[in-house]
């Protein structure tokens, strides 16, 4: 069984109960809200461990890309694309054309929804499937758009489409949404406290967790590399944008301490929103790069099925110090 998230019960709750519904035939859709670091990719990557027997299938908005139009939805029906035969040929042939697979006039949105639709239902049909879209407030209008379409068409298909999104676009604001916070009291001194390799003074600890308001990736970011004295000082009241902007400059900090291979494989990796292995590989071997150098790039990057950041404002911060030389 999978283990809850440290002061997420509610939230896991939920998403348990949304794998349940789709084991069971039902379709469900859901936005979680909150603002950078607050735990939605955590949560994201909750409900994926939780639901072993399903289908799984993935995106995740990338800010370069919103110019695209179907960027993001090409992401996530990649992996679902041997099966558009069997879609009906309207369909099919919209679906061909937006993904590049025919050529052919723009075709009829409705065309690409219906798709889409029929596509996530035909392979749900032999195991249920679960979507889920991170970073959501970066998807392109294009894919903005099906995938609304889609949440609302869904009916008796045992489909789950879950996005997370700091801010939603005005596209998935008819999707019902769970806000997620900060944590609070024990929780959060307890994750503040495993990110502190000093003792801390009670009244400065619960300093630093009002300034941050929980949010989890401040607690354990933002304290790196500090001192007591140092923390004492506080981090000041941000607002969510300048919190988010103060994480960032935290990865940065941890990028300058590392060999250029490993900055330069973090830059590679960067470059790939879908987080495929094999790519990374071939990419790396061009560059004249040691794939063995994700060993020194202090944990902000993982290899696993996918390759994947500690978190997208690592990912962020990758871009910004490479732009900054």
């Amino acid at each position: 069984m999978q283990t809850s998230l440290r002061g997420r019960e509610r939230e896991c709750a939920l998403l348990d109960g949304l794998v349940g519904a789709v084991r069971d035939g039902q379709s469900r859709s859901l936005v979680l809200r909150g603002e950078a670091g607050i735990g939605k990719t955590a949560l994201l990557e909750y409900l994926i461990g939780s639901a072993p027997d399903l289908g799984v299938v993935r995106a995740v908005g990338v800010e370069s890309e919103m110019e695209l139009a179907y960027a993001s939805l090409q992401q996530l029906c990649a992996p679902l694309l041997d099966r558009l035969e069997r879609l009906p040929a309207p369909q099919r042939q919209a679906m061909e054309i937006v993904f590049g697979l025919s050529s052919g006039a723009a075709p009829d949105r409705f065309f690409v929804g219906l798709g889409v639709l029929s596509l996530v239902s035909e392979v749900a049909e032999e195991r249920p499937l679960l979507c889920v879209v991170d970073d959501a407030q970066w998807l392109d209008r294009a894919s903005a758009l099906t995938l609304a379409f889609v949440a609302r068409r869904l009916l008796a298909e045992p489909v789950g489409l879950v996005f997370a999104a700091r801010e939603p676009g005005e596209e998935l604001l008819h999707v019902p949404d769970l806000e997620v916070l900060g944590l609070v009291n024990g929780d959060a001194r307890a994750l503040l406290g495993s990110a502190m390799h000093v003792p801390l003074d009670g009244r400065i600890r619960d300093t630093i967790i009002a300034e941050t308001r929980g949010n989890p990736l401040a607690l354990l970011e933002l304290p790196r590399g500090l001192t007591s004295t140092q923390l004492a000082g506080g981090f000041g009241m941000p607002e969510a944008s300048t919190l988010s902007s103060r994480i960032e400059e935290s990865y940065v900090r941890r990028l300058e301490t590392l060999p250029e291979h490993a900055r330069r494989l973090l830059l590679v990796a960067a470059a790939d929103p879908v987080g495929d292995p094999l790519l990374l590989q071939r990419a790396c071997e061009r560059l004249g790069i040691a794939l063995s150098a994700i060993d020194e790039t202090g944990g902000l990057l993982a290899l696993d099925v996918r390759v994947t950041f500690r978190h997208p404002l690592a990912r962020s911060a990758v871009y910004r110090a490479a732009g900054g030389q």
